[in-house]
């Protein structure tokens, strides 16, 4: 069975929560650009949930709606090849 991701809209923050695991104390983050937020697995690097800061002016600037996202996981793994 595929992972679920849950999506929450927090109306009176704006912001748009994008979960595959609810956020915990353990996790990482870090500031993507542009007001994105990824939340990381400690252990694996593997981006478990995203927040996305003034979603709805978003969508008033644009008609397309992308995050800047690196994925730190395959980054560690390309990084491991090279040496």
């Amino acid at each position: 069975m595929a992972e679920k991701m849950i999506f929450k809209y927090d109306r009176a923050a704006d912001i748009l929560y994008i979960n595959k695991r609810m956020p915990y104390a353990e996790q990482e983050s870090e500031e993507l650009g542009d007001d994105v937020i990824a939340r990381f697995n400690p252990a694996t690097g593997e981006v478990e949930s995203v927040e996305v800061l003034f979603f709805s002016t978003r969508l008033l600037r644009s008609d397309i709606f992308e995050i800047p996202f690196v994925m730190r996981e395959k980054e560690a793994k390309l990084g491991e090849a090279r040496e």
